[in-house]
Parts: C-alpha cells; sequence; structure tokens
C-alpha cells in the first residue's frame, strides 16, 4: 500500500486543504479497478468508518497476493468541509465560500480523459478539490461514493443503464434499496463519474462491468463499530465479486431483493408549516395512500395548532429527518411510491 497526500490551495495567501490517499496495486492489469471515496459531505461518517474496517481486509488481501485490480481509497474526501464550523456546529453539506452543495458542480466530462478537467487555477477552492477528486478516479471501472442520510435505510443511487447489471453489486452490499436516475444535469460525484461514458460505444463504455455508484449508508447518527463491520464486509464482497480482489472462501452472494424504483416515484413530502414533527413512521415502513406520516406541532397549546401529513400514494417509508424542527416547505421524509409522483422532481434529489 502506497500513502500520498493531496493538497489543494485555499482561496487566501498561506491556506491549504490536504487529504490522504491510498492505493493498492493490482497483480492484474486486465482486472478491473476501483475508487471508493467517503465523507464528501463532510459530516457523513458512516462511510468514513466504514473503509477504516475495510484497511485491514484490503491489507490482509495485498500481504497475500490477492488484490488484482488497482484500488484507490479516499477516507475523507472534503477537508474544506471537514474545516468548516459555524458557533460550534459543523457545517460540511455545503461550501461557505460558494454557498455550493459540496456534491454539485462537478465536471460533466464528454469522454473519461483528464485532459479535458477545466482548469481551476482561478476557480475557488471547492472548485479545485472536485476537479481532483474526478481526476483521482477518472478511469476506474468500479467507483464508489459513500454518503449517508438523516435518518434511513441503506440504499444505493444507481444510473439505469447500470441496472440490472449491478445487481451482483447491491446484493454483496446487503442494502434495502435502489433509486435509478437517467439524467444529472446538476453535477454530482457520481453523475460525473458515469457521464462520460454516457455517449460512448457499447463495447467501450462497457456498463456491464462499469460501477458508478452513490452509497447511503442509513443515518448520519449510524457510525458504530458493528455497522461500519458489516458495510466494510458488504464493500469486500463487491470487490471479490467485480474480480478486483481474489477470494475464493468467500460464498457469493444471492440474488438481490430489496426494493428498486425510479427516482420519480418518490416523494418528498414538504412540510405545510412550520414547527415540531411528530413522526408516525420509520425507514422501512410500508404505508397506504391516505396513512397518517407525521404532526406538525405549529401552535403548541391551541385548537387549532397541529397540521397532519397523509401519504400521496402507497410506498415505503426511505428515509426520515434526524432533527425534529421543520420549516415550512422543508423535506420532511422520502416516501418511495408504487408509481410515479404526482410532484416528481428531475435530476438528483438533496444528497
Amino acid at each position: 500500500m502506497q500513502k500520498s497526500i493531496e493538497r489543494i490551495a485555499g482561496d487566501s495567501e498561506g491556506h491549504s486543504y490536504e487529504f490522504p490517499v491510498f492505493r493498492f496495486e493490482g497483480t492484474d492489469k486486465a482486472a478491473p479497478s476501483a475508487y471508493l471515496q467517503a465523507a464528501l459531505h463532510a459530516g457523513e461518517l458512516p462511510g468514513v468508518v466504514a473503509i477504516d474496517a475495510l484497511m485491514p481486509m484490503l491489507e490482509k488481501a495485498e500481504a497475500e497476493g490477492r488484490i488484482k485490480g488497482d484500488i484507490t481509497i479516499v477516507p475523507q474526501a472534503n477537508p474544506i468541509g471537514r474545516a468548516q464550523y459555524h458557533f460550534g456546529e459543523h457545517q460540511g453539506r455545503f461550501h461557505l465560500g460558494t454557498r455550493t452543495n459540496f456534491n454539485r458542480g462537478f465536471p460533466l466530462l464528454a469522454a473519461p480523459d483528464v485532459e479535458l478537467l477545466p482548469d481551476t487555477t482561478l476557480g475557488t477552492a471547492d472548485q479545485r478539490l472536485k476537479s481532483r477528486l474526478l481526476q483521482l478516479s477518472i478511469g476506474h471501472d468500479i467507483v464508489l461514493d459513500l454518503h449517508c442520510d438523516d435518518e434511513g435505510l441503506a440504499y444505493l443511487y444507481v444510473q439505469a443503464r447500470l441496472w440490472p447489471a449491478m445487481a451482483d453489486c447491491a446484493a454483496a452490499m446487503g442494502v434495502d434499496a435502489v433509486i435509478l436516475w437517467d439524467e444529472d444535469s446538476d453535477g454530482t460525484f457520481e453523475g460525473a463519474s458515469i457521464t462520460p461514458y454516457l455517449n460512448l460505444p457499447a463495447e467501450v463504455a462497457r456498463f456491464d462491468r462499469r460501477v458508478a455508484i452513490t452509497v447511503e449508508y442509513r443515518g448520519i447518527l449510524d457510525v458504530d463499530g458493528a455497522l461500519a463491520g458489516a458495510d466494510a464486509e458488504g464493500l469486500y464482497r463487491l470487490l471479490v465479486g467485480r474480480g478486483v480482489i481474489l477470494d475464493q472462501a468467500l460464498s457469493t452472494p444471492g440474488s438481490f431483493t430489496g426494493l428498486v424504483a425510479p427516482l420519480e416515484n418518490i416523494d418528498m413530502m414538504p412540510a405545510p408549516r412550520a414547527g415540531a414533527v411528530l413522526y408516525k413512521v420509520k425507514p422501512g415502513d410500508r404505508v397506504a395512500k391516505g396513512a397518517l406520516l407525521a404532526t406538525i406541532v405549529h401552535a403548541p397549546g391551541e385548537a387549532d395548532g397541529r397540521t397532519q401529513v397523509f401519504a400521496p400514494q402507497a410506498g415505503i417509508i426511505l428515509t426520515r429527518r434526524s432533527r425534529r424542527i421543520i420549516r415550512a416547505g422543508e423535506d420532511l421524509l422520502k416516501l418511495v411510491g408504487d408509481r410515479k409522483s404526482a410532484d416528481a422532481r428531475s435530476g438528483t434529489l438533496e444528497d
């Protein structure tokens, strides 16, 4: 294993950021290669501890000569967001200087060629970071961006052209659901990883072997040793199953039996009033159309001080907010409906 330090110039004199990159060199140049990163939203730590649990497994495989394809690991991909605090509260989702989501604005290249990356010399620090992360990932057959939600099931975002060829990956990771998307106009990291291949000939794009996913490892508070170990085992199974690592002792996972739905089936359920949220449902619950989802207490103690929110269609609760204070118009939860949402949103959701 080789460790290097990447440095990103800041936006003022004497100011810079750095993050480590770990590389495992494979023994077979024809084998698939993999890139894994975590904490692009710097406060989302389940993926960080999963990588921490995965590293000894990779080191053992390397010592035994079982790593076939190159592996690049970025355990903490966002030193800019990691350093952002406002009145003692961590702010790792948006760059405070540009007010841009760290998982937006990645360059959407016409081909997987680092020469096409824009010159960010005169850009902002977050633009330089995004360009460098994408540069590190370009050329890998497998690209995993590890995130988490507020409170939720473990699920994946997958470009529709990669499904169902990626069903083995979902089964290996043991996730509960897969959300399929068609077009990314916002420049998420996942979108930037797969977009360069969308207009290439099939024999070059190789969607049968390509993996590019956003992994949502449950909720932001699910930073737990046992969960990290299980997630690391899932990542390891994926790498073995796709031929990056050789491990004949590992059994092949069964078929994926979780929920699969298109992005447009998701109802985000904006809050009609501001107040305190009393949830009636939790992630994983199956609800009928018209079921009570939550009550918002907006005028405590008053006769008309509560507003109820009902399911617009039948479906599965995928996520909900981890905090219980809400503003009017803020999304309460993700409901994966049985059919297209009447308020379907194009592009990515809020991740």
